[in-house]
């Protein structure tokens, strides 16, 4: 039996360049309209400081205002336009893979450490379904 934490992965291709899916992904007032897993969540506060050591904290809250949390990290890693890596509060690990493709597409690939508290498929639907959202918010925009 391993101790290690499953690994789950989302991905996304999204139809933009490189830099722009990251600027998206990474600027607090576009996290704020993007980061949410379904219509009646919003994330009302976003602090990035995007720097290995730096950290972030996204406020993610029911519009209905029953209920909310902070989504955070510490950066272990930033390389632009190429790869984020984090630790969550919990001791978590994540990472973020950007991949151009022919400099009109990008490949954005989320691999973290599942929690135990609800089911692998739970928390990837989860994670999908915020990652679909900022899929569409980035093409249209």
């Amino acid at each position: 039996m391993s101790n290690q934490p499953t690994k789950i992965t989302v991905a996304a291709t999204v139809n933009a360049p490189v830099e722009k899916v990251w600027k998206y992904f990474t600027t607090p007032e576009m996290v704020m309209q993007w980061n949410n897993a379904s219509p009646d969540w919003h994330t009302p506060k976003a602090e990035n400081d995007l720097r290995i050591g730096g950290q972030f904290v996204y406020t993610m809250a029911a519009k209905d205002g029953s209920f909310s949390f902070d989504f955070g990290g510490i950066y272990d890693d930033v390389q632009e336009n190429q790869l984020i890596a984090y630790t969550m509060g919990d001791g978590r690990q994540v990472s973020i893979v950007f991949t151009d493709i022919n400099g009109t597409e990008t490949q954005v690939e989320e691999t973290f450490d599942a929690e135990t508290q609800n089911p692998v498929e739970m928390q990837q639907m989860g994670w999908q379904a915020i990652l679909d959202n900022f899929k569409a918010y980035t093409e249209a925009n």
